[in-house]
C-alpha cells in the first residue's frame, strides 16, 4: 500500500513536467551535447577528487538544469520503499546531481552488476572491431560482426551441431545465435561436479541442472534468446584474436583513462578445465561513481580528454536495434529506440542492464547518467527510475 502510494505521487509529479519534458524529449538521431564548458567536464578519479556536485539546490537548478524537489521525491521514494543495501547516482552535465543509499552502503562499496558485464564485453569488442580497421591488430588479423564464430574457438571442435559453423560475431553480440539460454535452464554457467564453465557453454557439458547447448534451439539469425553461454564465447574469441584478456585490455584501454580504481572482474574456467578467462557475462564490479564514469564516457560519444576511447560508430550502431526479434536489445545493450522499454524518454537512451536490478541508464540527447546498483531488491519496476529523473528535467 505505502509503495503504491509513493507511486501514485511520482506519477503525478512526472505528469506535471511532461509539457517540459516534450522539450527535450528527442524522437529521432542523436543531437550532440551543447557546445558549453560542460562538454569539456571529466572528473578527476576519486583518490584525485572525484565528481563535481551540486551542494545546493539552486545549483541543481542552474548547472544541472534539474527540479530539485521532484529529485528529491525519487529519492524519498527509493529510501522508504527498498532497504539497502543498493546505490544510486545521477549525472548531469558532468555535476553529481544527487546519490541515495540504502543502508549499509558507502560511497565507496562496490557491487557486482551482474549482466551488465555484457556491455563491457560489448565495448571491448567495439574497441577491438576499430582496431582491425585501422590494421592494428596482431599478425595481421582482421575481425568485424561478420567474422565466423568458431574458427576462432579451436576447443568448440568437433562442433556439438552442425548449424554452429555458421555462428558470427554479430549473433552472439546480439542474443540470435540459437545457443540455448534462460529460456532452456541455461541460467549462467552453473558446473556439476568435474565440470567446466566453457565445457558447458560448447556444449560439451550439461549444466548441474541438466540443461545443455549442445543442439541450437534456432538457426543462427532467426530469432532471439538471452543466453549466457553465447555470450561467455565471446571471451575465448577475444584472448585469440587480442592477445590479452578482455578484463586486462579494458583496464589499459578504457578503465585506467576514465579514472575507474574502485572495481573487479571475476575469471571463470580453469581448474582443468578450459580457461581461465576474463567472465564475458557476469562478475563485474563497480562501485556507483566510477560504473557513472562508464555511462559518461558513452554519454559523450566515448571521448575522453580529447581521446575517443570507444569509436562513436560503435555506440551509435550497438546502441540502437540490433534485430527484429526483440527491437530493444542491441548489440549487448538494451535501447529505447522502439520509445517502449523506458516510455516518456527520449529514444536514444541505452543501457547496461542486470540481475538485481542493476543498471546504468546513458540518455546522451540530455547529457544524463543514472546509475543503480544494488542486492535489494532482486526485481523492480523499470518505471520508477529513470522516467522519474528525466521527469525532473526543466531546461
Amino acid at each position: 500500500m505505502r509503495k503504491t502510494l509513493w507511486l501514485g505521487l511520482l506519477l503525478v509529479l512526472v505528469g506535471t513536467m511532461a509539457v517540459i519534458l516534450s522539450a527535450v524529449t528527442v524522437t529521432q538521431g542523436r543531437p550532440a551535447v551543447a557546445a558549453d564548458d560542460t562538454q569539456a567536464y571529466y572528473p578527476p578519479s576519486e583518490s584525485q577528487g572525484s565528481w563535481r556536485r551540486c551542494k545546493t539546490d539552486d545549483d541543481v537548478r542552474n548547472l544541472a538544469g534539474m527540479d530539485p524537489k521532484l529529485l528529491d521525491w525519487v529519492g524519498s521514494y527509493h529510501r522508504e520503499c527498498y532497504g539497502g543495501p543498493w546505490v544510486i547516482v545521477v549525472i548531469r552535465h558532468g555535476y553529481l546531481v544527487r546519490e541515495w543509499y540504502g543502508t549499509p552502503t558507502m560511497p565507496q562499496t562496490t557491487f557486482d552488476v551482474w549482466s551488465c558485464t555484457k556491455s563491457a564485453t560489448g565495448t571491448a569488442y567495439g574497441i577491438l572491431f576499430e582496431d582491425s580497421r585501422q590494421n592494428k591488430l596482431r599478425n595481421g588479423a582482421h575481425i568485424d560482426l561478420d567474422t565466423l564464430a568458431y574458427p576462432l574457438i579451436p576447443e568448440a571442435y568437433p562442433l556439438t551441431d552442425p548449424r554452429k559453423a555458421t555462428i558470427k560475431l554479430r549473433n552472439l553480440l546480439s542474443m540470435t545465435s540459437g545457443i540455448p539460454g534462460e529460456s532452456f535452464g541455461m541460467v549462467g554457467l552453473p558446473v556439476a561436479d568435474g565440470g567446466g564453465e566453457y565445457e558447458i557453454a560448447l556444449g560439451k557439458q550439461p549444466n548441474r541442472l541438466g540443461a545443455s547447448a549442445a543442439k541450437l534451439y534456432s538457426d543462427p539469425g532467426t530469432a532471439w534468446e538471452y543466453s549466457d553461454a553465447a555470450f561467455s564465447e565471446l571471451s575465448l574469441i577475444f584472448s585469440r584474436v587480442a592477445g590479452e584478456e578482455i578484463s586486462t585490455f579494458m583496464k589499459r584501454r578504457v578503465f585506467d583513462p576514465i579514472g575507474i580504481e574502485n572495481y573487479g572482474w571475476d575469471w571463470e574456467g580453469g581448474g582443468g578445465h578450459i580457461g581461465p578467462h576474463t567472465n564475458a557475462h557476469s562478475g563485474l564490479r563497480f562501485s556507483g561513481r566510477d560504473f557513472a564514469r562508464l555511462g559518461y564516457l558513452f554519454a559523450h560519444g566515448g571521448v575522453w580528454k580529447g581521446q575517443q576511447l570507444v569509436p562513436k560508430w560503435w555506440i551509435d550502431l550497438a546502441s540502437r536495434s540490433s534485430q527484429q526479434f526483440n527491437p530493444d536489445y542491441g548489440f549487448s545493450y538494451w535501447v529505447n529506440t522502439p520509445g517502449d522499454l523506458w516510455k516518456g524518454v527520449p529514444k536514444d537512451a541505452f543501457a547496461f542492464m542486470g540481475h538485481e536490478s542493476t543498471r546504468c541508464y546513458i540518455v546522451p540527447s540530455l547529457d544524463l547518467v543514472v546509475v543503480r546498483l544494488g542486492y535489494s531488491p532482486p526485481v523492480w519496476a523499470e518505471g520508477e527510475l529513470l522516467p522519474p529523473v528525466v521527469g525532473a528535467i526543466v531546461k
